[in-house]
């Protein structure tokens, strides 16, 4: 289900209404009465789909570690592969790899099957494993340029250092290095053969916030050379910051999948704007006669349920024409945390255990 916002062409009222890709709903203004039609147009799959995964399975004995799972993941997009330890994740990105077999289904790079083309495809994908170690008596420069030859096609070594804010630290031992260093060092690794698609398992699992928010950068700096990148993660405010495409996983299965608005539209509740330390007793009763659902929210404040940003605006525009004053506002939304609860009933981070 998808939600649109129209303005009235006689009124200018603002009107929301939902429906399904294709669909033509029929709607009416809640001010003035006038009919209208809106159109949802159909999604379009674009042709330059750089991995396409179908009906992918993998058993072992009685366990189904990935069960039918299908995705498309576009070229020069950061595609976030997000749930808990054990969900699936690593299976999938393993099998797209090539490293693991899978028991059905099918997996294409680029347009090829990678049961027939992998070798072909395989120097076009960089890889940073799940807890990635390199030799800890080689420094960083060294490091790229022994991994550099294992490869037919090679990036320019100093360009990469450059590009990952590693000058300082490419004559520094590997050793020596912080966690943060380390990983943004193993993202370094994975370009050294200027691959088209990145693959980053877990990048940033056991480092501090500092640090994360380092790789963060690095990644985001990723998309921007023009790179695909399929990120796996546990952490949903990593998938929240650099994804532009989220699949959520859980038990092998894919539960919910889009862009983070799309995600929160579809699963998420309506946005709560809190006006701090409002001035009047009768600004519940005002905003209410003008067609909002609002509370009060201890001591002063209120709590106003927003079904669209531009209604922002409206709540604003009534109290400043009301002249009822505030200290400030602030505005929330749903988050991933709260729409794989709502889906499955259990937090991610409890979902590990």
């Amino acid at each position: 289900m998808v939600k649109k916002t129209v303005h009235c062409p006689n009124c200018g009222k603002i009107v929301t209404c939902s429906g399904e890709p294709g669909d033509v709903v029929k709607i009416i203004c809640s001010s003035c009465f006038s009919e209208g039609k809106v159109t949802f147009e159909k999604t379009i799959l674009s042709l330059n789909a750089a991995i396409e995964v179908s009906d992918l399975k993998k058993v072992y004995g009685d366990l189904v570690a990935v069960n039918n799972i299908s995705f498309t993941v576009q070229k020069g997009e950061v595609f976030a592969f997000l749930g808990p330890n054990g969900a699936g994740k690593t299976t999938t990105v393993e099998m797209i790899e090539s490293i693991r077999q899978p028991t059905t289904g099918d997996i294409k790079i680029f347009g090829k099957d990678i049961k027939t083309s992998f070798d072909g495809m395989k120097e076009k994908i960089g890889i940073l494993p799940q807890e990635f170690h390199s030799f800890e008596k080689l420094t960083v420069k060294e490091t790229l340029v022994y991994f550099s030859k294992l490869y037919k096609k090679r990036a320019d070594i100093d360009s990469i250092i450059n590009a990952m804010d590693l000058k300082d630290e490419e004559k520094k031992y590997y050793k020596d290095l912080s966690g943060g260093l380390k990983q943004r060092v193993g993202v370094a690794i994975s370009l050294v053969n200027d691959p088209d698609i990145v693959f980053l398992d877990e990048p940033t699992t056991g480092l501090d916030p500092k640090a994360r928010r380092e790789v963060w950068a690095v990644i985001a700096n990723l998309r921007d050379r023009g790179k695909t990148v399929f990120l796996t993660t546990h952490y949903m405010e990593e998938a929240e910051y650099l994804a532009d495409h989220i699949a959520i996983i859980h038990k092998g299965k894919i539960i919910a999948e889009g862009s983070l608005d799309e995600l929160i539209n579809k699963y998420g509740d309506e946005s709560i704007l809190r006006i701090k330390n409002c001035s009047s007793k009768n600004a519940v009763d005002v905003l209410k006669e003008n067609g909002f659902e609002a509370k009060t929210e201890g001591n002063s404040d209120i709590a106003v349920r927003i079904e669209f940003k531009e209604r922002v605006l409206e709540v604003l525009s009534i109290l400043k024409h009301e002249c009822i004053d505030y200290d400030n506002i602030d505005i929330r939304r749903s988050n991933l945390e709260e729409i794989f609860l709502k889906i499955t009933g259990a937090k991610l981070s409890e979902a590990d255990e």
